[in-house]
């Protein structure tokens, strides 16, 4: 199995794709992209985001995705397309129709994703004459162009390649804040020329936003748009086993992740928070994902001090099982906590460097779990201030 990051949408079989300036970014840029399943298989798998205030593609697509059959994905940037009222829903439904028609499928069998500011209603004609450039564009060199066209605060395009042996995976994704549980705040669409049923790509998918996507957690903020769907065209002919599949898609997940916290808005360090010998990995998910959340502990890293004590607090706030005097915490390697009492010298730790290891031993069990954050820096409140501005 090997992995590769250019053109990832369009590498396997029996998918073309495109991306274009709709004029819905004031900037020019690309912001609309197409991606169409060419068979000879639609089997697909979708999950969104557990927001229960969820944006009108969400609703859309929500009901696209129940028969399992999915032929092609559009996605814009520029506008998020959320709390628009009735207008908003048309126009997500107009936006499919017009995809099925340039295609030549059904509109049911068509994914809307859109990213952006709530409250922001898309110019419907500018959406729909990108459709039609989009469409006229379509080709199996399209993967950077549709990668680049949903971008939003992102610096850079996310792609991922995994081969297996005569198939492949292909994946996009968008995304540089707002990334909590339950996804992030991204749009993901990942493309195989396995060949492989609805149900199998389901369990696969699941199985793997549960170890990536679910365990990032920059600012504790859920999206109302997030969608990670998965195309199978089935013209590679070749039908892994589960095993392996999942496998490669996880390995596909947990790249785009990494790439989406890298990226993260502002930051400059990027922390990975494991939680070893817990009762159970819920428990060792809920403490990791509460560290990840201290606003303390992030500006600590950010500020380069090692102050293990906000580490521990965080940690009591859960009903995780443990004993909360026997404690073990250790930074970049070095154990400063021991049984709930000083250890190791703190000044041992070198935070200089972007990638930040946060070791917690809650000697309850043998599970454990990596949540990724990354540290609360000065930029991340000035981009997040400015946004819509």
């Amino acid at each position: 199995m090997s992995t590769s990051h250019t053109g990832a949408v369009t590498r396997p079989k029996g998918f073309v794709a495109a991306g274009v300036a709709a004029g819905l970014k004031s900037s020019g840029n690309k912001d609309l992209a197409l991606v169409v399943n060419q068979g000879p298989s639609f089997a697909s798998a979708t999950v969104f985001t557990s927001n229960r205030c969820k944006a009108n593609p969400v609703l859309w697509s929500q009901e696209v995705v129940k028969d399992g059959i999915v032929k092609a994905v559009v996605l814009n940037s520029g506008g998020a397309n959320c709390y628009t009222g009735a207008e908003g829903f048309q126009t997500t439904h107009a936006t499919a129709e017009r995809v099925a028609e340039k295609v030549g499928i059904g509109a049911i069998d068509v994914i809307v994703c859109s990213t952006g500011l709530i409250g922001l209603v898309n110019n419907r004609d500018d959406l729909l004459r990108g459709v039609d450039a989009a469409a006229e564009a379509l080709g199996e060199t399209g993967g950077d162009d549709a990668a680049h066209a949903i971008m939003t605060t992102d610096t850079v395009s996310k792609q991922v390649i995994v081969t297996g042996d005569g198939w492949s995976i292909g994946g996009m994704a968008k995304g540089a804040g707002m990334l909590a549980p339950a996804l992030a705040t991204m749009l993901v669409v990942i493309t195989t020329d396995a060949d492989v049923d609805s149900a199998t790509l389901d369990r696969a998918l699941r199985t793997a936003t549960r170890v990536s996507f679910d365990r990032l957690d920059s600012d504790g903020c859920m999206s109302t748009n997030d969608t990670v769907t998965l195309l199978a065209s089935g013209a590679s002919g070749v039908t892994p086993s589960e095993e392996a599949f999942t496998a490669a898609l996880t390995s596909v997940c947990s790249d785009l992740a990494m790439q989406l916290l890298q990226d993260a808005e502002g930051a400059d360090h990027s922390i990975s928070i494991q939680t070893i010998n817990a009762a159970s990995e819920d428990d060792a998910v809920k403490v990791g994902r509460s560290v990840a959340r201290s606003n303390l502990f992030k500006a600590a890293i950010f500020g380069k001090d090692p102050n293990w004590g906000r580490i521990l607090a965080s940690v009591g706030t859960t009903d995780a099982e443990f004993d909360p005097a026997d404690l073990d915490v250790a930074l970049n390697g070095v154990w400063v906590c021991k049984a709930s009492t000083p250890a190791e010298d703190p000044s041992q730790i070198d935070l200089e460097p972007r990638e930040v290891t946060v070791t917690i031993d809650l000697k309850s069990g043998s599970a454990r779990a990596t949540v990724w954050t990354n540290d609360l820096t000065h930029a991340y409140v000035h981009e997040n201030s400015a946004y819509s501005s």
